[in-house]
């Protein structure tokens, strides 16, 4: 059965929610959300508006665009998005110059925007040698960072605010690539960038754990509880749930002491496994964030998922103690223009320009493990 389509009126009553004060990633805030944009898994031909419509409110900090889903031969896929974009010739790149517009307008409004890399698609495996992930690093910089000269850029003028790294299978030779790529960022003056990553609740995670173990400096990390047995579905459980231990990481592991841990959970029940309602979730919360002192808000996957699932976002934003990131915002910009562009909310429609196909990444986190409620055993 095809998902029901939001309405005008109830994606109104939720982007009405938000209080009055914008914020993008707060680094010392519990109250962050960070939501994925671009892979529609609703499915629906309405489901995943244009990125302004998102962005008109504070109840969202961080919205990471999916994906940036090959680095050798760079490659975008943005799903539905996509069809308002054109094919770059002889890349696997597409122009975006809508996205560019809504990246520029977020921004205006306060939000930190990430492109995220990888996504369950990916199968390059990362890179022979420190010198191919260093110039692939480059690579990835001129195409999103602050070299708006260089070719081929998606987003044209626009300039991202970070990455996120969302790897689902093992890699090689990914520390070299963050870290030339984080350099290439703290060096830049022009604003402050950021680096996060989408780990399995799994500890250690299979496919990052060389970055995660103490070798590169990210912000903060957007933990996967759901599609495994750690997840939020067994929060119950105190051999399963395993917050605790990325709690410890973060403070005895991280290159970054400072660095915020998400919960990450799935925006509707068919967003992933392991989906909770907003009551539970709500407990969860308030438990983790009373607890553990790196905790730093919420993820969800995706924001196609999240409106269609009405009340969830108003709910976890009050879960999470109301307006904003919560502690200091640590974005600063020079010089930036605040963009005074007039939100529009669209309906997709067919681009006529041949391109790549916008079929979307396929869901993210799918480990064969199991996520009932009790303890896999074996």
């Amino acid at each position: 059965m095809a998902p029901s389509l939001p309405s005008l009126a109830s994606i109104a009553s939720i982007l009405a929610l938000a209080p009055s004060a914008l914020a993008g990633f707060a680094s010392t805030g519990t109250s962050n959300i960070a939501v994925y944009w671009g892979q529609n898994s609703a499915g629906g031909a309405t489901t995943q508006s244009r990125l302004q419509t998102y962005c008109t409110d504070n109840g969202i900090n961080i919205i990471n665009i999916s994906f940036l889903t090959a680095i050798k031969n760079p490659t975008t896929n943005f799903a539905s998005a996509g069809d308002l974009c054109t094919a770059i010739a002889g890349t696997g790149l597409l122009s975006c110059p809508q996205i560019e517009e809504d990246i520029k307008y977020c921004q205006g409004q306060g939000k930190t925007i990430l492109l995220s890399i990888g996504g369950a698609t990916y199968t390059e495996g990362g890179f022979t040698d420190s010198a191919s992930a260093v110039a692939a690093a480059n690579a990835v910089w001129d195409l999103f960072g602050t070299n708006t000269a260089a070719a081929n850029r998606p987003f044209g003028s626009a300039v991202v605010d970070g990455f996120d790294f969302d790897f689902e299978s093992t890699t090689q030779n990914f520390v070299p690539f963050a870290s030339q790529l984080r350099s290439l960022m703290d060096s830049d003056g022009s604003k402050t960038f950021y680096l996060s990553a989408a780990p399995q609740c799994v500890y250690p995670d299979a496919a990052m754990n060389d970055m995660l173990n103490g070798a590169i400096s990210f912000d903060w990390i957007n933990i996967q509880f759901y599609n495994n047995w750690c997840g939020v579905i067994n929060f119950s459980n105190p051999n399963a749930w395993n917050f605790g231990t990325w709690d410890t990481w973060a403070k005895q592991t991280s290159k970054n002491p400072n660095v915020r841990v998400f919960i990450g959970v799935p925006a509707n029940t068919g967003a992933g496994g392991g989906y909770v309602d907003a009551t539970t979730l709500g407990s969860i919360i308030s438990s983790t964030k009373s607890e553990y002192s790196s905790f730093g808000g919420v993820m969800m996957w995706d924001m196609s998922q999240l409106f269609e699932n009405s009340g969830f976002l108003a709910s976890v934003r009050s879960s999470l103690g109301g307006s904003g990131g919560g502690g200091s915002t640590t974005t600063t910009t020079k010089g930036m223009t605040t963009s005074t562009t007039t939100m529009v909310t669209s309906t997709r429609t067919t681009s006529t320009t041949s391109q790549p196909a916008t079929t979307g990444v396929a869901q993210w986190g799918q480990y064969d493990l199991p996520f009932s409620s009790s303890l896999r055993t074996g």
